[in-house]
């Protein structure tokens, strides 16, 4: 299995990036790159997944059709990754799903197979929590857009990280691929990357996954650049560094068979202390690269 998967290894019909979990080799998690022109659109059946539809640059409509009737939402978006919290919408399993675009942009289609039907919704960006983890060189934005707790789904968890230049983030190690309860959850994991240009030069990353135990032998050691996807079946994952002068995004979507949707983590033994320096260390002052604004469009 190829679990690092370069800009254009992953195209898939319409997808720019198209990982199903019959492509993964997993149950659950997938997750689709969409690119509209001026004026595109594209339609798609959520099948026995729900959705979530979050503008990585421009905005769009997103009309979400089944036996209930129509639900229609204006995605006002952002510019790119790096300017700004997106609104969002969540498109229910056994729907028919329409993305249009007047001026064009791209689009992160993140999913996961589930049994509840739940209504489709919209999500506003002032009412995504922007939260700051770690500090010194570990810290790190995450934007917890789809994370368990804060927006109702069945199976789906989504987030965004920002990692400033130089900095490190998914750090400690830490893995979700063994049910304890109240400990760690199973959970499949997607990372798909975005980086800050500097005067036209691309930035670029790197991102490690390693062995946990046995029968949990994911191991990678990749450079990831701009559009680049990284599949996370199980395994200690992290660091995630963002090269100096390039700040570093990734969106991660996440999916498992718990029955309870939670994000359970345990910490690498050899660096969960690092995690008791960061009381003694600053907050990165570049963070955070922006707040979700106060009220919605």
């Amino acid at each position: 299995m190829t679990y690092h998967l370069p800009a254009g290894k992953a195209l898939g019909g319409p997808y720019t990036v198209d990982v199903t979990p019959e492509k993964a080799g997993w149950g659950h998690s997938s997750l689709r790159i969409l690119q509209l022109p001026p004026g595109g659109t594209h339609s798609f059946e959520a099948g026995d997944s729900e959705w979530i539809v979050v503008p990585l640059s421009g905005g769009c409509t997103v009309a979400a059709t089944d036996d209930f009737g129509q639900d229609t939402f204006e995605l006002q978006g952002r510019r790119d990754v790096f300017s700004g919290v997106s609104d969002f919408a969540y498109v229910p399993r056994d729907a028919r799903a329409t993305v249009t675009s007047a001026a064009g942009g791209r689009f992160a289609l993140t999913g996961a197979r589930c049994t509840r039907r739940l209504p489709a919704r919209y999500g506003p960006a002032s009412e995504v929590p922007v939260e700051l983890r770690g500090t010194g060189n570990c810290s790190r934005q995450v934007n917890n857009f789809g994370a368990a707790g804060v927006f109702e789904c069945d199976k789906l968890i989504a987030v965004e990280v920002i990692t400033p230049g130089g900095n490190w983030s998914s750090f400690p190690p830490h893995k979700h691929d063994e049910h304890r309860p109240g400990e760690e959850s199973v959970l499949e994991e997607i990372y798909y990357f975005e980086f800050a240009g500097h005067d036209g030069i691309p930035g670029l990353g790197y991102q490690r996954v390693s062995p946990s135990g046995p029968g949990r032998d994911t191991d990678v050691l990749a450079e990831v650049r701009d559009g680049d996807v990284v599949l996370i079946p199980d395994g200690w994952h992290g660091p995630s560094m963002a090269t100096p002068g390039h700040h570093m995004y990734y969106l991660n979507v996440m999916a498992g068979p718990e029955a309870e949707r939670a994000w359970l983590i345990c910490d690498h033994p050899d660096h969960a202390w690092v995690r008791d320096t960061w009381p003694d260390q600053p907050v990165d002052p570049r963070l955070p690269l922006y707040t979700a604004p106060e009220t919605s469009a």
